[in-house]
């Protein structure tokens, strides 16, 4: 084993112990909180050595790190979730290797992803992002749509070719009502997705929780938490 084999198995190990005692501490079992991890600037060998650990899931917030790193990586029985702000102009690139999209939160992002998932014949995954700082109409500081326009945006989506409306994402915000309060705010989104299964009852996924705060998203009620530096250690810059 390589000094990053094992160091990438070790860390993987703590945050899985971390999992596991959240959702032990919240009656929850382990099996229900799928770890994503987020691969964003490291590269494709730690993926592969990611997949040779057990990891299922990555993601990456970024298309021309992302492009290349899931091309590299295709013959890994991986799933891949983009999770940063999305233009539009990335979308075909996006919709080749996604399989979920997390940060859907613009009616003129859902048309072009389901445009792009027709054209490549696949059905991609859509999240909507919840902005908890965001004000009627506006859209958050980090992108995502304020709460009163989730049921439309998700009606979208669930009425566009390609497309499959999932759940829920969000991002603990840094300002507004909410900061600082991780648990109110993920317990906030556990609230909207119940208001969401009531029309879309397949739309199941709470993607919410970081390496710093994902037991406050495990005692919510997440199903999935996306962990980047807790596995992979201090981000490299990309230069």
């Amino acid at each position: 084993m390589t000094d990053r084999e094992g160091e990438l198995a070790a860390n993987l190990a703590k945050v899985r112990e971390r999992i596991d005692a959240a959702c032990s501490a919240a009656g929850r079992a382990p099996e229900d909180v799928t770890l994503i991890v987020v691969t964003k600037t490291y590269p494709a060998s730690d993926v592969r050595i990611l997949s040779e650990l057990g990891v299922r899931h990555v993601a990456e917030n970024k298309d021309q790190d992302a492009a290349p790193k899931a091309a590299e990586c295709s013959d890994l029985p991986l799933g891949w979730h983009f999770v940063g702000q999305l233009q539009t102009n990335k979308v075909r690139s996006v919709v080749g290797y996604a399989d979920v999209v997390q940060s859907v939160d613009r009616a003129r992002l859902v048309t072009a992803l389901s445009k792009e998932a027709v054209r490549a014949g696949r059905e991609v995954g859509c999240l909507i992002q919840v902005a908890l700082d965001a004000g009627s109409g506006e859209r958050g500081e980090r992108g995502g749509v304020a709460p009163g326009g989730v049921g439309e945006l998700a009606d979208l989506v669930a009425g566009s070719p390609g497309l499959r409306i999932d759940g829920l994402m969000t991002v603990a915000p840094l300002t507004g009502e909410y900061a600082g309060r991780q648990r109110a705010a993920f317990g906030r989104l556990m609230d909207l997705s119940t208001d969401l299964r009531r029309a879309h009852p397949a739309a199941n996924m709470v993607s919410a929780g970081m390496s710093a705060d994902l037991e406050e998203a495990v005692a919510a009620g997440a199903t999935h938490v996306r962990v980047g530096t807790a596995v992979l250690g201090v981000r490299r810059g990309l230069g």
